[in-house]
């Protein structure tokens, strides 16, 4: 860990719209720009993404997990619920061992919502985080008490998006 950062934040973009997770990986690639080592930890997606490739080579300044299994359709399967415990597990030994700057918890809030984890469980990941450490929380659903928490939120809203119209996700741009 570097000793530039004199206080961490806990970074929260949440929303409906398009952007968390690419407003993190900014963040993350800013912080990497500095010297700053990032763990990236991704709670649903479970596909390969631009955003692995480009850590390859930011490596070993940015290191991106993908222990999520996939989208929830209906009930969580235990298979589910288990990434998303193990992944939670996962950032708090990454806040603890101290080796990172940052910690991104990719769609973490979104988790909530899917019931893979409880509100309880993200906001003591608040509580255990060493007070130099940013801590960015990913995904949709941030609930007042997360909020007043923070010390930064952003909300993205929904305008609109190529899909209504049929456009497909495109590499590059959504993936």
């Amino acid at each position: 860990m570097t000793a530039k950062t004199t206080r961490g934040l806990v970074i929260v973009y949440t929303g409906d719209g398009k952007g968390k997770t690419t407003a993190a990986l900014g963040t993350a690639l800013r912080a990497v720009g500095h010297g700053r080592r990032v763990v990236f930890i991704q709670f649903i997606k479970a596909w390969s993404v631009g955003e692995h490739e480009a850590a390859k080579r930011l490596a070993p300044y940015l290191e991106i997990f993908r222990l999520g299994r996939g989208f929830v359709v209906g009930q969580p399967t235990d298979e589910h619920l288990t990434a998303a415990r193990e992944a939670l597990e996962f950032v708090r030994r990454c806040l603890e061992e101290g080796r990172h700057d940052m910690v991104i918890a990719d769609e973490i809030l979104s988790a909530v919502g899917l019931k893979l984890l409880s509100a309880e469980d993200v906001e003591s990941l608040l509580a255990d985080r060493p007070p130099e450490v940013h801590l960015v929380l990913t995904g949709r659903g941030a609930w007042p008490g997360l909020i007043e928490r923070a010390d930064l939120v952003t909300d993205m809203r929904l305008v609109k998006h190529p899909y209504e119209k049929g456009v497909e996700a495109q590499e590059g741009v959504e993936f």
